[in-house]
């Protein structure tokens, strides 16, 4: 708890000068809120209560030195409130930004365990309770505290006896507030999560909309809505019932403090232990008590929003990449492309099956091979070892000659290129989509890509040409277009090693036709992993590596392969079949 702590303080570091600001504030505000009821007890005790022929200008005067008094305080209150909630903003724009560079940090293991709604809103429906916390927190304890302890020290100073009888309430508002406290912050994670899973059943309903839509079940996915919302609603409520006891209350002590003071101090009165002129400064003071306790009171619910908040922030920055850069890791430059399978063996939990094992194999700069196999064999995951998407469990991989986990995984990942079948466009224009492969690249390079990858043609017919807004996700464009998007993507990264998964197998001819050109193209000179369940699109592949349960199967051309009439003649011979 000690570092969280920490880490917690630390973002105050980078706006402290605001932050001691603030607090300078805060700290007058206090006094300023002070020095009124004295003030009005100078006049009514000490000029209206005496014959003074000065009267008038003294009142007058006093009543400058408390006009004053007000504009200052309401200066320094808007300086706290605008101010201090910017402090509150920035300091939460950078916990989301270090959020967010943490979550591209983590590995795929990490994003199959956890849904993108829940993770969206730790990083803003949790940070923006704790940008609350972060500013009014310390304001409210700063001017809660000051005014209390003043105001107790000036109604000690009028009546000490009845200042004793007030004192014996707080021992009951502190055991109140404490529990019904504890019981909001029970409800306030409960609430946290159910947003997070509203926001996770949002997310997948209107991600697959047109599936929702095509299978008219609308319905379904409102069910769905509506069970997580009701989760939603009952914790809330559970929420609202303890802060309703918490408020009320609190706030039924305050009244009860004002109820005694005007109760006994008109007995004390009566009694000539006390006078009028200090009971009205009396009950100013009270009136003043009762502000700081309802700051104590908004604290207490700051408090458990932000604490809540924050865990739930550490929760995720405190998970270490399980696939980070070794501390002497090196840059891999001038990549040949030569890549070697030694015993690679692979299974997602340490508790589960082995999706690949021992695996051993040699590529040579730029050849091309072909990874085939029923489903389930592990092609996919096997490529996707090779840029440490996922980290190997036995065994290791080597690119000319280096073994992967002794590189840097940015320069690793800049040379090699991944086409896939599910093609992930960006909402933007075309040229945005395929500039992603090279950020800094001039317009020039992003139509020679596009020439090269059989799609200048096309994206000159769209409305605005390169300028053409695609949709979330291209969904404005063919499956065929978005394929040659991807490849022009990666023709500009312009990579020596190449992955390809499934890249034509959900295409029609024509496309499927545009888009193999395309690859073909692209293929050139470089080590090309294609996986396909479609044999007859890797008919010219320089190998084709048969993948089963146990391994390597068989490998060799096609028509070598065929001859031998084992796994791979009784794919292909089936697939014809159909």
């Amino acid at each position: 708890m000690n570092s969280r702590r920490r880490k917690f303080i630390s973002y105050y570091k980078p706006y402290l000068g605001l932050f001691l600001a603030d607090m300078a504030c805060a700290f007058i505000v206090s006094g300023a809120a002070l020095l009124l009821p004295l003030c009005t007890g100078y006049i009514t005790k000490s000029v209206l209560a005496e014959n003074n022929p000065d009267a008038l200008n003294q009142i007058y005067g006093m009543g400058a030195i408390m006009l004053l008094l007000v504009i200052i305080h309401t200066a320094c209150n808007l300086f706290v409130d605008y101010q201090g909630h910017m402090m509150g903003t920035l300091m939460e724009s950078d916990m989301r930004r270090e959020l967010l560079e943490h979550y591209q940090k983590l590995s795929f293991s990490f994003y199959d365990d956890n849904r993108t709604g829940q993770l969206m809103t730790r990083l803003s429906t949790d940070l923006f309770s704790l940008s609350e916390f972060y500013h009014h927190g310390p304001e409210d304890l700063a001017i809660a505290f000051l005014k209390l302890i003043g105001a107790f020290v000036i109604m000690f100073h009028l009546n000490t006896s009845l200042t004793l009888m007030i004192l014996a309430f707080l021992p009951l508002v502190i055991v109140y507030a404490f529990y019904f406290n504890r019981r909001m912050n029970i409800a306030l994670l409960a609430m946290h999560e159910r947003i997070g899973d509203i926001n996770a059943q949002v997310e997948d309903t209107l991600a697959g909309i047109r599936v929702v839509k095509s299978f008219t079940n609308e319905h379904i996915e409102q069910r769905k809505f509506e069970r997580e919302n009701a989760r939603f609603v009952v914790s809330r409520r559970d929420g609202y019932r303890s802060e309703g006891y918490f408020y009320s209350g609190t706030g039924l002590f305050v009244q009860l403090i004002t109820f005694a003071v005007i109760v006994f101090g008109g007995i004390a009165i009566v009694n000539r232990s006390f006078d009028l002129p200090d009971l009205l400064t009396y009950l100013l003071c009270v009136g003043i008590l009762t502000e700081p306790i309802q700051r104590l009171v908004n604290f207490a619910r700051l408090y458990q929003e932000g604490t809540t908040g924050f865990n739930r922030f550490m929760d995720i920055m405190e998970i270490a990449p399980d696939i980070q850069d070794a501390p002497q890791a090196v840059e891999l430059t001038d990549v040949r492309g030569d890549v070697q399978f030694k015993e690679v063996s692979f299974k997602y939990r340490e508790e589960s099956n082995f999706v690949v094992k021992h695996i051993s194999l040699n590529v040579k700069a730029g050849e091309y091979v072909a990874l085939v196999g029923s489903s389930g064999v592990g092609k996919t995951t096997l490529c996707s070892l090779i840029p440490r998407f996922y980290e190997v469990s036995e065994g290791c991989i080597l690119i000319d000659g280096m073994n992967i986990k002794d590189v840097t995984l940015r320069s690793l990942r800049r040379n090699i290129g991944i086409v896939q079948q599910d093609v992930y466009l960006f909402a933007g224009t075309v040229a945005e989509n395929i500039g992603y492969g090279k950020p800094d690249a001039s317009d020039a390079e992003i139509i020679a890509a596009a020439k090269r990858a059989n799609a200048h043609d096309f994206i000159m017919a769209l409305p605005h040409g390169y300028d053409t807004d695609i949709g979330q996700r291209g969904v404005k464009l063919s499956g065929g277009q978005k394929q040659r998007l991807s490849i022009a993507r990666v023709f500009l990264k312009n990579p020596p090693i190449l992955i390809f998964d499934e890249a034509t197998s959900s295409l029609d001819n024509e496309s499927e036709r545009a888009v193999r050109e395309s690859l073909e193209s692209l293929t050139d000179n470089r080590t090309t992993f294609v996986i396909a369940h479609r044999l007859s699109t890797v008919r010219h592949a320089q190998r084709i590596i048969v993948l089963t349960d146990q391994g390597v199967e068989e490998q060799g051309t096609h028509d070598e392969l065929i001859a031998r009439g084992g796994t791979y003649a009784n794919l292909y011979n089936l697939q014809l079949e159909l």
